[in-house]
């Protein structure tokens, strides 16, 4: 259980995420993603790196129970500056991020692969971020990478999910696979991108991300201040302790 980086194939650094039973990750969980993932890229044999997961799905996003079981303001807090790091880890990693989605990818997930260079997905597998059900803001700025403006903002409010084919359709999926296929489909993508010559890939993603239109560290955190504001005022509290019950609204 944890975060464990291997080396399947030439170039290639594959992180992979594992926080039973469906890798909804504690704050612990979301510094040692960001800290394998900033590893990987450091690493001059590295030239693309993989991320996925085990289990049911690809992620669940921040650990509402750990949540809960804080009195105060700590997890909270530990949690936003956690998600912070890993989505600007996987975002500024010196080489590009391929993220191999399968199941639910949801909430702190949909940071993760709106900052990540190319998405390979599971047939299975579906986006979305249910924060307003959670007593929650946030990652707005990542699904806006993904789907058009107005039905970003539509599943937004509706805490909505898209599947893999709605969003291979509106080109941030790069191929849809079986998910016996998935992790093969993603290693290959990596492994073309991992052929290139390696001092030229890292230009190449500082070069992208120079003239990326959207500041995404700074979008992220301006959407979390509003999620502390939620928890100040009394609302996240009342939205969270409906969790896990039937019938919540």
């Amino acid at each position: 259980m944890g975060v464990c980086t291997s080396r399947p194939t030439a170039g290639v650094a594959l992180v992979t995420v594992d926080f039973p039973p469906v890798n909804a990750l504690p704050v612990k969980g979301w510094y040692a993603l960001a800290d394998a993932v900033r590893a990987a890229g450091r690493d001059p044999g590295v030239r693309c790196v993989v991320l996925t997961a085990e289990g049911r799905g690809f992620n669940a996003g921040v650990d509402i129970k750990e949540l809960q079981r804080d009195p105060g303001h700590t997890s909270l807090i530990g949690a936003n500056s956690g998600c912070a790091e890993a989505f600007a880890a996987v975002y500024e990693c010196e080489v590009p991020v391929v993220a191999a989605v399968a199941g639910h990818c949801l909430g702190g997930g949909i940071g993760l692969v709106g900052n990540a260079d190319a998405i390979v997905a599971a047939e299975d597998a579906v986006f979305g971020l249910p924060e307003l059900d959670r007593g929650a803001l946030g990652a707005a700025t990542h699904l806006a990478r993904l789907v058009p403006q107005h039905l970003m903002r539509a599943l937004y409010y509706t805490s909505r999910t898209a599947t893999a084919a709605e969003l291979h359709a509106h080109g941030s999926v790069w191929k849809v696979v079986p998910r016996p296929e998935l992790l093969d489909a993603a290693l290959g993508l990596a492994g073309e991108i991992a052929a290139k010559d390696g001092s030229l890939l890292r230009l190449a993603k500082a070069a992208l991300n120079g003239i990326d239109p959207v500041d995404v560290r700074r979008s992220y955190r301006f959407e979390q201040g509003f999620t502390f504001e939620a928890n100040l005022s009394g609302v996240a509290d009342r939205v969270r302790d409906t969790f896990g019950k039937e019938n919540s609204p």
